[in-house]
């Protein structure tokens, strides 16, 4: 074996191991990287030729968790790592988005990349070190690759910028962005933040370009050492000049016109194909179809410099507007009656109907990943229908873009929503696009926020969102910066980036570069022109509404909280969860119990207010200890020769003495009393070692006037009284608020 080892050192001394040579030999490359206890295998593999119909790169990027890493089984009957989790989809996307832009693009043959984690420290985050595996992997094949990258996480802790922090610095930053970046260039961010400026966020853009460039270094010393840095020849595209002379001369003019013509999407397209269409007519029939996918990839060629010259040289785009003006917007409310909240936002052509659901704690969302572990309050779901676009096809399920712009809405939200002891219900926003024509992800924060305000969710501030785009020309010395993109300026630019935020700062971006060299100037004045246009979707926003409601709407179910002492949660619950269950069944409330520190949080949720002043009062019961001197009214349990036993509260159950019943000798407990029936009595004692209770009715009655009490008889000794049983009351496990048994209901 050939064992090739190098090591990155980090600013704070920690150390990032790449070895290649020892495993998965047989990949076109293949590396294991290394920090503490955490590893990561990537493997590479090309096929040998494109397919003849290719005219893209067929990249695959997969990034699997191995439960074993952390010694830890997989869930579910199988018991082994089935389909990809969001959380995986999520780190693939980061991996193939840094990627993607720098293979040839005339390089079409299939490629795949697998990132597996395969040892796991709990502490250390494995997907700031996926990109870097990755194509640490591609460094050491043969695969033609304008590389290599890396990707860092950056945190800011306590006002200072950390590399790769660790789950527990994380959870005190107040920025926390991914970066993949070449030796050169920013590729891509992803992130979220708690309202930082655009300064700090370019700040943290350029600490981690420090770090990565430290790691290409690196990688590029591997790619000597192990003798690929030269990379595999290849000719996957055909290339006819008569052919690409002929559709500029044709088709140019006419596209720029087209594209001047300020069409809505669907004219716009109906004619770039029209045009293309009457181009191949030009061709010899019998030519026709071997020159089809030339003809295509050189009318797109055409489109797209037609389309970007009209942008930079005279500031129109292609629906009309100026370089920095925001489509028109229109909101709506309270759309729909039942739901517990719901909004429609359109700006444009592009549309989401969002609706807000209000539940318990049994519906938050359980997450169960290898490192990650434990319940999530908000969630939120998008879905991209195909009508949305005009496309006649099924929809097949959600797909890893319906889960990446899911988690950017998501990002932008949830440090405005209210969560723990603040709200105690799970929130779910659900997103469905009827329209799109650019920035979907942005239209579902923007009517995220109104269907929570219309939920009456007491967010903390509303947020909204805007997607940009760059258009430059050759060396970046010309460019235009493009507010509120549409879906085809997305597609030709050669930048896209969207940044959500309330007035005061950002709380999450996504920017993709797809140029080299783009001066830290452009990205300053693009963060500072979406600035601009998120603060104007906002104000088009609050003119639907301003603030979250005041109220729940009525049909939205109730939740009453209350805390109670930790060692009372098992009398609420009951031997295998008997009490609680009873009380949901006879109440119809749903009821949770959460253990935090000394204290549980108890939580009842239902439609029905009888129903929960019932169950409150039954917990309250339950969680109350009794005194001395006080009046309750209980049921007789059970009656023996010598008195009977009374529960005052639930679970808590007393001795009523046959000499406490009346004034008057009572000769027969049952003249008095009788099994079922209600009885007030007053708490005389409470015996402090065991607990038990004494009882009285006669204390609540009035004393017979000339009373003479009678002589008492002598007690027995203590044997005599435990075997008559004629104790303060019978020993009872619900009466005894640690006697807890089952299992707690959470």
């Amino acid at each position: 074996m050939n064992i090739i080892k190098k090591v990155i050192t980090l600013n704070d001394g920690r150390t990032i191991e790449i070895e290649t040579g020892k495993l998965a030999k047989q990949a076109d490359g293949s590396v294991v990287v290394k920090m503490g206890g955490t590893m990561l295998l990537a493997a590479v593999t090309c096929a040998k030729e494109a397919r003849p119909e290719a005219d893209f790169m067929p990249l695959s990027v997969d990034y699997k968790e191995k439960f074993a890493a952390a010694g830890r089984y997989p869930g579910g009957f199988l018991k082994r790592e089935g389909r990809p989790s969001d959380y995986e989809i999520l780190v693939s996307r980061l991996i193939d988005r840094a990627l993607r832009p720098l293979f040839p693009n005339d390089f079409h043959a299939e490629v795949f990349v697998n990132v597996f984690l395969i040892s796991a420290e709990k502490d250390i985050m494995p997907d700031a070190l996926a990109g870097l595996a990755a194509s640490a992997a591609l460094a050491v094949s043969d695969i033609p690759f304008n590389g290599p990258i890396s990707e860092v996480r950056v945190g800011r802790v306590n006002g200072e910028f950390v590399i790769n922090p660790s789950f527990s610095q994380l959870e005190e930053a107040d920025l926390d962005i991914m970066v993949g970046a070449t030796h050169d260039n920013i590729m891509m961010v992803e992130g979220e933040m708690k309202e930082v400026s655009e300064a700090v966020m370019l700040d943290a853009i350029k600490f981690a370009h420090q770090e990565i460039k430290k790691h290409c270094k690196v990688q590029m010393e591997l790619m000597e050492e192990t003798g690929k840095t030269v990379k595999r020849a290849y000719s996957h595209e055909e290339n006819d000049e008569e052919v690409r002379k002929a559709v500029e001369s044709f088709c140019y003019d006419r596209c720029y016109a087209i594209a001047r013509s300020g069409e809505d999407k669907h004219a716009r397209s109906d004619a770039f194909e029209a045009l293309k269409e009457e181009f191949m007519q030009t061709i010899p029939e019998e030519e026709r179809e071997a020159k089809a996918l030339m003809v295509s990839r050189y009318y797109h060629e055409v489109e797209k410099r037609a389309m970007r010259r009209m942008i930079l040289d005279e500031g129109i785009r292609l629906d009309g507007r100026t370089t920095k003006e925001i489509r028109p917007i229109w909101c709506e409310i309270d759309y729909l009656p039942q739901a517990h909240g719901s909004a429609i936002f359109t700006r444009g052509e592009t549309q989401s109907l969002t609706t807000v659901t209000m539940g318990t704690k049994l519906d938050m969302k359980e997450m169960d990943e290898v490192l990650i572990q434990g319940t999530e309050q908000f969630v939120l779901h998008y879905n991209f229908p195909p009508f949305s676009t005009g496309e006649a096809r099924p929809s097949r399920g959600t797909g890893r873009r319906e889960i990446g712009h899911g988690n950017l809405a998501h990002r932008a939200l949830k440090s405005m929503v209210p969560v723990g002891q603040e709200n105690p219900y799970a929130i779910r926003v659900v997103s469905d696009i009827l329209e799109s024509n650019g920035s979907s992800s942005m239209a579902t924060v923007c009517a995220g926020t109104l269907a929570l305000m219309d939920a009456g969710i007491k967010i903390k501030k509303p947020v909204s969102g805007i997607a940009m785009g760059l258009i430059t020309d050759q060396g970046n010395k010309k460019f235009a910066i493009l507010s509120d993109i549409l879906g085809d300026e997305d597609h030709l630019g050669d930048m896209d980036f969207k940044v959500t935020g309330t007035r005061d700062g950002i709380t999450a971006t996504q920017m993709d570069i797809k140029v080299d060299g783009l001066p830290y100037q452009v990205l300053e004045q693009a963060l500072e022109q979406a600035r601009q246009g998120r603060l104007h979707i906002m104000d088009e926003m609050m003119k639907t509404i301003s603030e979250p409601r005041a109220e729940y709407k009525p049909h939205v179910p109730r939740i009453v909280q209350i805390t109670i002492p930790n060692s009372f949660i098992g009398a609420v619950i009951g031997t295998g969860g008997k009490v609680i269950q009873e009380i949901q069944k006879t109440t119809g409330t749903t009821i949770t119990i959460t253990e935090e520190g000394e204290f549980g949080i108890v939580d009842i949720f239902g439609e029905n207010k009888e129903g929960m002043d019932a169950a409150l009062a039954t917990i309250k019961a339950i969680t109350t200890v009794p005194q001395v001197g006080e009046v309750y009214t209980g049921k007789v349990i059970s009656i023996l020769e010598f008195g009977a036993f009374i529960e005052i509260l639930p679970g808590k159950e007393g001795l009523l003495h046959i000499s406490e019943l009346d004034w008057k000798k009572v000769e027969k407990v049952e003249d008095v009393v009788n099994v079922g029936e209600t009885v007030t009595v007053k708490l005389l004692e409470v015996d402090e070692r065991s607990g038990k209770m004494r009882l009285s009715r006669k204390a609540l009655l009035e004393k017979p006037e000339g009373y003479v009490e009678p002589e008492r008889k002598p007690r027995p000794s203590g044997g005599d009284r435990d075997r008559n049983n004629r104790g303060f009351s019978r020993s009872n496990d619900r009466g005894n608020p640690r006697g807890r048994s089952g299992d707690r209901h959470r």
